[in-house]
C-alpha cells in the first residue's frame, strides 16, 4: 500500500474541490416524500452500488469562521465560498498527495470535483461541534502510527495503524469518503444485510433475525451487527468492538463500551441518507451523530482493492528505517 492511500483516511475531515449542488434534504421530511420499492419478501429494497464520492471533504465539525450556527442558516452564497475555499486547499494540497507528472495515476483520485451537499455532517450536538472527551480518553495514547506513514518510528508493525496494515478502517470509517476507494454495495437476504466496502475489502454482515448478541468477552474489529426496520429505515446497532481501533476521528482509539447506530433511509430512487451516532462513555462525554447521503451508481461497482496484510508495504518501510540507522551509526 502506498503513502498516498495510508493518506486517505482523514481526507474525509480535510478540503477538496466541490461545485454543483446545493444541501440534499434529510430527516423525516424528506422520507416522507418518498416511496422506495420492495423487495420479493417485502422488506424496502436497499441494493445496490453506492459512493459518496461528491462527499469527500466536508469537514465533520461546523468551521469556526461561519456566521450559520446551523446547517439549515448556510446560505447558499456561504456554501458557493466553502466550495471555492475547498477548491484552492485541494490544489495547494495535491503534490502532498502525488498528483504529479510520473506518479500516481490520476484515475486514483475519483474525489476530484466531488460536488458536496453541506457545510459540515455533524447534526448533533446541535452547534455542530463534537461533545468534550473525558479526561480518561485525553490520558489514553493516540491510534499508533496515525493514519499515514509519517515520519516514525518504524520499530514494528505496532507502529503502523490498522489501516496502514491493510487490515480494517474500522465503522464508520469504512464508509467515510477517501480519496479514492469510495464504492460501497448493498446485498439483502430475508433474514439479513451485507455491506461491501471496497477500500480494506471488507463485508459486513447484518442479521435482522433477531438472533441473541455475541458474547461480552467476544471482541471484533468491525463489532457485532444486529439490524431491524423502522419503517422505511433500517436501523444497525452495533457493539463488541474491540478496543483497538478508532473513530476515523482525532485519532482516537474507541473503548469497549463504544455503540454505533447507523440508520439507512432511501429518500429519492437514486439516494440512502446514511445518519450515525457513536456513543462511547469512556470517550466522549455524550454522545453525537452525523449524516451523509449515499448515492447510488450501478456503473461503478466495486472494484478490486488489492491490500492485505501480507504485502511487501510495510516489510520494505521497516527494512529501510532499519538501513538508515546503521548509516548513521557509521557516521
Amino acid at each position: 500500500m502506498s503513502g498516498t492511500a495510508a493518506v486517505a483516511v482523514l481526507l474525509w475531515l480535510t478540503a477538496v474541490p466541490a461545485a454543483g449542488q446545493g444541501p440534499v434534504a434529510v430527516g423525516p421530511s424528506a422520507a416522507a416524500t418518498y416511496t422506495p420499492p420492495r423487495t420479493p419478501w417485502g422488506d424496502p429494497d436497499l441494493q445496490g452500488s453506492f459512493t459518496n464520492n461528491d462527499e469527500n471533504g466536508i469537514p465533520l465539525e461546523r468551521p469556526d469562521d461561519l456566521k450559520a450556527s446551523r446547517l439549515e442558516e448556510v446560505s447558499p452564497e456561504e456554501l458557493a465560498r466553502l466550495r471555492e475555499e475547498r477548491e484552492e486547499q485541494r490544489v495547494e494540497r495535491a503534490p502532498l498527495l502525488g498528483v504529479l507528472p510520473g506518479s500516481n495515476p490520476v484515475h486514483w483520485f475519483e474525489h476530484f470535483g466531488a460536488k458536496n451537499s453541506r457545510a459540515w455532517l455533524l447534526v448533533d450536538p446541535p452547534d455542530g461541534k463534537v461533545p468534550p472527551m473525558t479526561s480518561e480518553a485525553q490520558a489514553r495514547p493516540r491510534v499508533r502510527g496515525g493514519s499515514s506513514f509519517g515520519n516514525g518510528p518504524f520499530n514494528s508493525t505496532l507502529d503502523f495503524s490498522l489501516y496502514d496494515r491493510c487490515i480494517t478502517r474500522g465503522v464508520p470509517g469504512s464508509m467515510m469518503p477517501g480519496i479514492y476507494g469510495n464504492a460501497y454495495e448493498i446485498v439483502q437476504t430475508p433474514d439479513s444485510v451485507a455491506i461491501r466496502y471496497e477500500m480494506i475489502h471488507e463485508t459486513r454482515i447484518i442479521p435482522l433475525d433477531g438472533r441473541p448478541r455475541l458474547g461480552d468477552a467476544v471482541r471484533q474489529y468491525m463489532g457485532d451487527a444486529r439490524g431491524h426496520w423502522d419503517g422505511n429505515t433500517l436501523v444497525v446497532e452495533t457493539t463488541n468492538f474491540t478496543d483497538k481501533t478508532h473513530f476515523g476521528y482525532n485519532n482516537q482509539y474507541n473503548s469497549e463500551k463504544y455503540k454505533l447506530t447507523e440508520r439507512f433511509t432511501p429518500i429519492a430512487p437514486n439516494r440512502l441518507q446514511w445518519q450515525v451516532t457513536l456513543d462511547d462513555p469512556d470517550v466522549w462525554t455524550r454522545p453525537w451523530s452525523f449524516t451523509m447521503p449515499l448515492t447510488r451508481n450501478d456503473s461503478e461497482p466495486i472494484f478490486e482493492y488489492a491490500c492485505h496484510e501480507g504485502n511487501l508495504g510495510l516489510e520494505h518501510i521497516l527494512s529501510a528505517a532499519r538501513a538508515e540507522e546503521q548509516a548513521a551509526r557509521g557516521r
